[in-house]
Parts: C-alpha cells; sequence; structure tokens
C-alpha cells in the first residue's frame, strides 16, 4: 500500500474509547452507508439478557463501509468501501478482543466496481468480496496481523437475464466459502446463477468448478447464501422473485441440487417488495429472511430430514427497509436493521418455534447496513 495512502487512512480514523466488555455480553458491528449522518462503523454491546443496545465506540473516516465480516481468529473486521470510481476497496481493522475497538490496519482494491459483501474463510487465511457494479469477485489473501494482501483472484462474471431493468449485466451479490473451505459460492443477481468456484489453498488461486454454477429460476436475481450447520444443504434467498430456494448440497464435488423454492411473502400481498438477507439459526430448525417494502422477517421451520422448508409467519421489523439482520452467537436474538428508519430492532427467538417477538428495544443507528456479532 502507497505510504501517503496509508497515512491518510490513519489521519482519517478516529474510534471513541471503549469500556471493558462484560463477558455475558455480545459486541454488535453496524456497517453503513456514510452521508446521511452516519459516520462509519457503530459499535455496541447487546445486553444478553434483554436485547439493548449500548452504544460502545464507533471508527470513523471511513467511506460508506456497509458491509462488514469477521476474522474467526478475533484479529480483525473487515469492510467493503463502496467509494465512486472503477474499482472499489476492502479495508482491514483491527480489533481489540476485549473491548471492540477498531484501528485501521491497511486498504486493497476489490478488483471491481461496488464492492457489496465480503467473507472470511474459517483458517483467516482468505476473504472473499463481490462487486456488484462490475459483476465480479476477488480473492485476498490475510497477513498473519489480519492485513489484506492484493487480490490473487478475479473472477469476471458474463451474461444477463431476462429482467431489463436489473439484469442487462452480471452482479456479484455475495461471495462464501462452503464449511470444509473447498469451495466458493457467488449468487449474481444479474445472470441468475449461484457461480461456484475451486479454493486452490497452496496457490491462493479461485479456480472455476465442474459443475461451475447452480441454474436459478430466469428473474429471480439471486442474491445471498447460506448453508445449513450440517454442512449437506444450503439456501439462497432470490431479491427479485421474493423466494428462497432450498438446496441439497455435495460436499465432494460442490454441486447444488434444487430441493425446494418457496414464497417470503403473505399470499395476500400486492405491494412492491425485493427480498434481502437469509440465514439459519444455530440450531439448524430455523430459517429468516428479509422483506424490503411488506418490511418484515419471514419465518420458517426447516425439515430435519430433506432441508425443505415450511413458512410459519411474518414479524414487522418495525421499520422500513430491513437490508440486513443478524442472529446473536447463541440464537436467542434477532436483531433487524432498518436502513430507511436509522433503526435497529431486537426480537427474542422462541427456541422451540422460531417464533420472533420484540423485546422493545430500538436502537438509533444512522442508515444500519450490516450487523455482525461476536463474543468479546
Amino acid at each position: 500500500m502507497n505510504p501517503a495512502v496509508a497515512l491518510f487512512w490513519l489521519s482519517c480514523l478516529s474510534v471513541a474509547p471503549l469500556a471493558a466488555a462484560e463477558s455475558a455480553d455480545v459486541l454488535v458491528y453496524v456497517g453503513t452507508y456514510t452521508g446521511k449522518g452516519s459516520e462509519g462503523i457503530y459499535i455496541y454491546r447487546l445486553d444478553a439478557s434483554t436485547g439493548a443496545l449500548k452504544p460502545v465506540g464507533k471508527a470513523t473516516g471511513l467511506s460508506n463501509p456497509s458491509f462488514l465480516a469477521l476474522d474467526p481468529k478475533g484479529r480483525a473486521v473487515y469492510a467493503v468501501r463502496e467509494a465512486g470510481g472503477p474499482v472499489g476497496g476492502v479495508v482491514a481493522l483491527s480489533r481489540n478482543r476485549a473491548t471492540g475497538e477498531l484501528t485501521i490496519l491497511n486498504d486493497q482494491p476489490s478488483g471491481g466496481r461496488g464492492p457489496c459483501y465480503v467473507a472470511v474463510d474459517r483458517e483467516g487465511q482468505f476473504l472473499l468480496v463481490a462487486n456488484y457494479g462490475s459483476g465480479s469477485v476477488a480473492l485476498l489473501p490475510i497477513a498473519a496481523d489480519g492485513r489484506l494482501a492484493p487480490a490473487t483472484s478475479v473472477m469476471q462474471h458474463e451474461g444477463s437475464s431476462v429482467n431489463p431493468a436489473r439484469q442487462k449485466a452480471p452482479h456479484a451479490h455475495a461471495f462464501v466459502f462452503d464449511p470444509a473451505n473447498r469451495f466458493a459460492f457467488a449468487p449474481d443477481l444479474g445472470i441468475d446463477k449461484i457461480m461456484i468456484y475451486r479454493l486452490d489453498r497452496a496457490n491462493g488461486k479461485l479456480v472455476p468448478n465442474d459443475p461451475p454454477f447452480a441454474q436459478c429460476e430466469p428473474g429471480s436475481g439471486p442474491r445471498h447464501f447460506t448453508f445449513h450447520p450440517d454442512g449437506t444443504r444450503a439456501y439462497v434467498i432470490e431479491e427479485l422473485s421474493c423466494t428462497v430456494t432450498a438446496f441439497a448440497y455435495d460436499g465432494a464435488t460442490g454441486a447444488l441440487k434444487t430441493v425446494q423454492r418457496i414464497s417470503t411473502l403473505p399470499k395476500d400481498f400486492e405491494g412492491r417488495n425485493t427480498c434481502a438477507e437469509v440465514q439459519v439459526h444455530p440450531s439448524g430448525r430455523f430459517l429468516y429472511g428479509s422483506n424490503r417494502g411488506h418490511d418484515s422477517i419471514a419465518c420458517f421451520t426447516i425439515d430435519g430430514r430433506t432441508g425443505a422448508l415450511r413458512a410459519t409467519g411474518h414479524v414487522s421489523t418495525q421499520g422500513r427497509t430491513p437490508r440486513n439482520f443478524a442472529l446473536d452467537p447463541s440464537g436467542t436474538f434477532l436483531l433487524a436493521a432498518n436502513q430507511d428508519t436509522n433503526t435497529v430492532v431486537t426480537f427474542r427467538i422462541n427456541q422451540d418455534t422460531g417464533e420472533l417477538t420484540p423485546t422493545g428495544q430500538v436502537c438509533q443507528v444512522p442508515t444500519p447496513v450490516c450487523l455482525k456479532m461476536v463474543k468479546p
């Protein structure tokens, strides 16, 4: 990294003092869009008994650190930098394990325009980034101290699909590793495919897999993708068709086989809606997806044998445009980020049914886009 650029970033970043974390609580990092009152990445402590969020710090001077990823080794937090221009960026910030305090390490190009998603492999050796604007994905090695090296693989997606307003070109919207760290999956909203890559760990490279992709329904717009805790099933939420597709996953070949496709909306809903986030409960028994327009969390139970979903209801997020939500590590709470009403709302999860109940805890956060949680 250019020394002048490094000094610029260091001069821009400020972190408010943080109190010592309580062992029973969870640290919450909130990525935001700056420019509408937001100053960067906000840090909170989630009260383990009430679900309340207490502000404890923030990292400022970052341009649109919208989507975040946590290093499994606890060293760092990574954020996309959705700045203008032909190439976006990814920022690495070191993390104080006790307090959650963030200090910038370095910044690397994301390998394309409009980076929207980052993820780290389970060994903390590689970072994946999806570039929505250019429809490309990249792999960046991670150094021992958490710093990012330049991208060693950049893969450009090609094609289009049936929706002329949203699918004239590829738009990679997520990029995640499988539980075994062997394959990486990139849902592309613009081409209605989940692209599949093998990880060449020895050389730090992405290699197109065979099969190279899983086909989604035309016009569906696959957005975010997640695995079941048992590693044999996977789910993609489809932004444009407002559906979730369940897959059986072959961990030996990286292949996905469609099991089911189910709507995220009530049958009588007639308004405009797009989907955003999808996550599986740590128990593996429940799945949740967010609706923007209906402004709700869609709740499903998961069949323990087939992985198929059964819709169990919808819960209002008590705000507009739930761009993202997160489950705390214990599976006790779901936190919903309402991007257009500047709130993060806490719900308690029924461990028997998966039902969500508002706790009454509402935290004011400017333009929240992404939530990540970790035990101190």
